[in-house]
């Protein structure tokens, strides 16, 4: 079972490893970030109520999708300055814990906070389990896709109220950042934005779309009118698959 959790939100994957099925595929967003608190009150009503929830699991990992994080390249990294890598570019309290993941096909440290009453909830209910930021997945499986391309190209996975952006090169992740969006209009300014700044064309650079959009999507419908290469992420690129398989392209590459 893979959990992601976010402040806007809850999904859960269950998966039957044995036949490479899927189990169990859901998802509860919120109409707005909420407390920390409150994600555990809900993940908690989840777990008691679903019976999907109440089995016996060989593996469970939750997945920390927030913004709490930063990358770091290997030769930079020292596991002494976690703090002073995030202070830099998120806000951060003095009694958060940090530490890191370690990206399975490139020296990069992805160095983020986790919601700690998340882990403990799960600790108590589970016994060990394995956490990661949701950045370490995404850019793994994007690398991964990846491995045999010397080409430029982008992918934009987007959820609810985020999107991240990735810029592939020769296999090597050339940029890496996310960003809060509202409005389509949001969501293309910043698209164009980190375009220009990383110095690529809109009218040569291949774009993929991933997560929460489809052709119909106002997402996808405004980054065709701006952007020449637009492409939806081929099915076939989903580990597992079904009717609702492709909203989570983060939730199921955790296992």
């Amino acid at each position: 079972m893979s959990i992601q959790v976010n402040l806007s939100g809850l999904s859960f994957f269950v998966l039957n490893a044995t036949e490479g099925t899927i189990e169990y595929l859901e998802s509860e967003s919120f109409d707005k970030k909420k407390s920390p608190q409150h994600l555990l009150d809900q993940l908690t009503h989840s777990f008691n109520s679903v019976k999907e929830l109440q089995k016996d699991f060989a593996k469970v990992t939750v997945i920390h999708d927030n913004e709490l994080a930063t990358l770091v390249p290997k030769p930079l990294f020292d596991e002494s300055n976690l703090v002073d890598y995030l202070k830099f570019n998120t806000k951060i309290l003095k009694t958060d814990f940090i530490t890191y993941d370690n990206l399975q096909i490139s020296d990069i440290r992805v160095v983020y906070v986790p919601l700690v009453n998340i882990n403990n909830y799960i600790f108590d209910r589970f016994g060990s389990f394995e956490y990661k930021h949701s950045a370490t997945i995404v850019i793994n499986r994007v690398l991964t896709l990846e491995k045999n391309s010397k080409s430029p190209k982008m992918f934009l996975n987007i959820e609810a109220f985020h999107f991240e952006i990735m810029s592939v090169e020769n296999n090597h992740l050339k940029f890496y950042n996310r960003f809060d969006y509202q409005t389509k209009e949001d969501f293309i300014y910043y698209v164009l934005f980190t375009i220009e700044q990383i110095q690529l064309n809109p009218e040569e650079i291949p774009v993929v779309l991933m997560g929460s959009v489809n052709e119909s999507n106002e997402l996808y419908q405004i980054a065709y009118k701006y952007i020449r290469h637009v492409s939806l992420l081929p099915k076939e690129s989903m580990r597992y698959s079904n009717d609702a398989s492709s909203n989570h392209f983060t939730l199921l590459n955790s296992l």
